[in-house]
């Protein structure tokens, strides 16, 4: 696996490299924002993770982050925030960012979310890796979803610019339609570990998820309140 970790913080930057070392994943890490956004875009194709500082000389990791969204919606990101600051937390994984680390953080709880994150991603390669001749896994009353493809159509229209995270929630909703699951199935079924409570990943994704859906027409993921969410077409007409 080849990282690009862009995090000002020496220290941070050596013991992780250490850790990295040992799981032999090759990293490049970089002290500056915008050097580090001009290296990952010199060849987008070839990194497979992003960890990526808030707070960083020259360009702040939120900015970073919309620029690396704009050329690739696959590559996980990961972003390192200060233990308090919830609103920034909420904010990127609006932006697109697949998770976040508070600081100051466990070298082996970033190693189990790179773990986590890197194997759903490998799984949504495996499925996408045979052939491209569209068969929707899902079809309801307005919507189909080919995983394959990963395409997703609603009311005639695909739904653009789904990141990875907005994709599995939508196909995990859809694929039981009108079941309600809360925000803790959730965080275990489309996040691959424990959040210990942190329900808010999950809102921030639906909130974007929702933004993408209504583009195409109404809305379709409910929220039911005290329990969670679920996707139901059936009274749109």
């Amino acid at each position: 696996m080849k990282i690009i970790m862009i995090e000002d913080n020496h220290s941070v930057c050596e013991m992780m490299e250490m850790f990295f070392q040992k799981e032999q994943w090759e990293a490049a890490f970089i002290q500056d924002g915008k050097e580090g956004l001009d290296l990952f875009l010199t060849d987008v194709a070839s990194w497979d993770l992003v960890i990526l500082d808030l707070n960083l000389p020259s360009m702040d990791g939120m900015q970073i982050c919309r620029e690396m969204r704009k050329v690739s919606k696959r590559v996980p990101i990961i972003m390192l925030t200060a233990k308090d600051s919830e609103s920034d937390q909420v904010i990127g994984l609006e932006m697109g960012a697949d998770d976040y680390v508070t600081k100051p953080f466990s070298p082996l709880t970033l190693i189990a979310r790179i773990k986590a994150i890197t194997r759903r991603a490998e799984l949504s390669h495996d499925d996408s890796s045979g052939s491209v001749e569209s068969t929707y896994e899902i079809e309801t009353k307005h919507l189909k979803i080919d995983k394959k493809t990963r395409e997703a159509i609603l009311y005639e229209k695909e739904i653009e610019g789904l990141t990875p995270k907005e994709f599995e929630l939508l196909y995990t909703l859809a694929k039981s339609p009108k079941q309600v699951f809360s925000r803790e199935q959730l965080l275990s079924m489309i996040w691959d570990y424990e959040y210990f409570g942190d329900e808010r990943t999950v809102d921030a994704h639906i909130k974007k998820l929702r933004q993408k859906i209504d583009k195409t027409g109404p809305q379709v993921i409910q929220t039911v309140w005290g329990i969670g969410y679920k996707f139901d077409d059936t009274g749109v007409e």
